[in-house]
């Protein structure tokens, strides 16, 4: 059986039914929170397995209803190098989780967004497949030699060079083809591509594209 850890941040869900239905198709064997991450649990109807970080955003009260549930508590001091979503992720790993959704990865501050985007680059994930879940949109990371993904015809599809300039890029399927360029870090070339069939193909050389699939209304 696929191991899937569905891990939840304290970031804002965003639809609500259609994500729930998402999370029940996907059936995850492990629910971790990534500290005030709990607070989803009740709204999607999950049992948290284990709740990590410095628990600066759980109360008393809520550790109690979670600990009755059964949820394990993995108590982290505030003064410490890794984000709490990170320790979330590393533990996800280090429990076998072959594959990794995260919901609540956006917030009001704009700090946490960009280093939660950067730790789908920690080495520990390049075996795993690790997506971030925001309404219509999927974001994952593309690594040489590239690889096909599924969608609709017109849905968005953003390839945002990472940690670097992507080289050799070529896709299939897409509005605006690329066929061995260079997407340069900085410029925003690759964002906003459309999905022209249900299967796409990006290939690359070398480098990391973020990739950000927006279903169609």
């Amino acid at each position: 059986m696929l191991h899937r850890t569905l891990i939840l941040t304290n970031g804002e869900l965003v639809n609500g039914p259609a994500l729930k239905a998402r999370i029940e198709a996907w059936s995850p064997t492990q629910v971790i929170a990534a500290d005030g991450g709990s607070r989803h649990a009740s709204t999607l109807g999950l049992k948290i397995d284990l709740t990590i970080g410095d628990l600066d955003s759980i109360d008393a009260a809520q550790r109690e209803i979670l600990r009755a549930q059964g949820t394990q508590f993995e108590h982290f001091k505030a003064e410490k190098n890794e984000t709490d979503l990170e320790l979330a992720l590393l533990r996800a790993v280090e429990q076998g989780a072959a594959e990794i959704a995260v919901l609540g990865i956006v917030g009001d501050r704009l700090d946490m967004v960009l280093a939660n985007i950067h730790l789908l680059t920690l080495e520990a994930l390049n075996p795993i497949r690790a997506e971030f879940w925001l309404g219509r949109q999927t974001a994952w990371l593309i690594r040489p030699p590239g690889e096909e993904f599924e969608g609709s015809p017109g849905d968005t599809l953003s390839l945002i060079p990472l940690k670097g300039d992507v080289l050799g890029v070529t896709t299939a399927g897409l509005t605006y083809p690329l066929q061995g360029e260079t997407l340069f870090f900085g410029p925003a070339r690759g964002v906003s591509n459309v999905m022209e069939q249900e299967v796409c193909r990006v290939d690359l050389e070398a480098g990391i594209l973020l990739a950000v699939h927006t279903q169609a209304e």
